[in-house]
């Protein structure tokens, strides 16, 4: 029997369970019909016109991506709207679309535990433990743990932006480059809401995105008041995320044998050149 996209839904959902989801997220099915067969998937971290344009131009039955397209209200998916234009793109191509987001950062292997595993870190559990009311603390936002080899600020750094790939905002670091780092608190995606979590203040440093000037700011100035926090390491959101995909194809294989899982390279961070002084 043929594979169908409920065949893909079912696996997805117990791969990454929707309970797992944060309750303001919109993981799922976005669009497509559950008796269709699937043949061919591209994963993504983002569903934009590039990605859907790599999809159609594959022969792709579905997208499936990391962020949702329609997470915030949306009254209309007119083509004049970028969201409709890449709906009908895809509806008229065939091409289903499913989002697995926060629902797939809180497993085992996902986004961040494929982070912390990538960067040596031992015994690594959530920051935020509990999703979907499980009491494994591997399970929930982001990881924390030692570092099988501790190093330097500076040192990890440099083995951040070795490891994800390459973006115009780079790798941002707040600390001193010589300070020691045993131990690591990372959120992939945008983590700043994670930044006063016992776990994340205990550790020598927080690698997360999108880290706002104010939050940070802050941060580090009661940082240096108490003595107590982590130093920064701000990166790209979708170069933190993309990571991922690799793990994610691979279960999916493993799931679906016979369906062929794509793994999209193209870079869909928002920015394109930085100007320094």
């Amino acid at each position: 029997m043929p594979t169908t996209l409920a065949d893909v839904i079912r696996v997805t959902h117990e791969l990454w369970p929707l309970d797992g989801a944060e309750p303001w997220d919109a993981p799922g099915l976005v669009s497509g019909d559950d008796a269709a067969p699937v043949t061919r998937i591209v994963l993504a971290v983002d569903a934009v016109s590039d990605t859907v344009d790599e999809a159609i131009e594959r022969g792709a039955d579905l997208l499936i991506a990391h962020h949702p397209l329609l997470l915030r209200g949306v009254t209309s998916v007119a083509e004049d709207r970028y969201k409709g234009s890449l709906l009908r793109r895809l509806i008229k191509a065939d091409c289903a679309l499913l989002t697995a987001h926060t629902n797939a950062d809180v497993v085992i292997d996902g986004v961040s535990d494929v982070i912390a595993r990538r960067l040596g870190l031992t015994d690594a559990v959530a920051i935020d433990p509990g999703a979907s009311g499980t009491i494994d603390p591997r399970v929930g936002i982001g990881r924390v743990g030692p570092l099988s080899t501790p190093t330097t600020l500076g040192r990890l750094a440099r083995t951040v932006a070795e490891l994800l790939p390459a973006t115009a905002g780079g790798v941002r670091v707040s600390g001193d480059y010589d300070a020691p780092v045993r131990t690591v608190a990372l959120c992939g995606g945008a983590g700043d809401s994670l930044l006063s979590r016992p776990s994340v203040l205990a550790s020598d440093v927080y690698i997360t995105s999108d880290l706002r000037h104010h939050p940070a700011s802050e941060a580090r100035e009661q940082a240096r008041l108490s003595g107590r926090g982590p130093a920064l390491i701000d990166v790209s959101h979708w170069a933190s995320e993309w990571l991922w995909l690799d793990s994610a194809a691979a279960q999916l294989r493993t799931a679906l044998p016979g369906v062929e899982v794509i793994v999209s390279e193209i870079n869909t961070d928002p920015w394109n050149f930085v100007i320094t002084q």
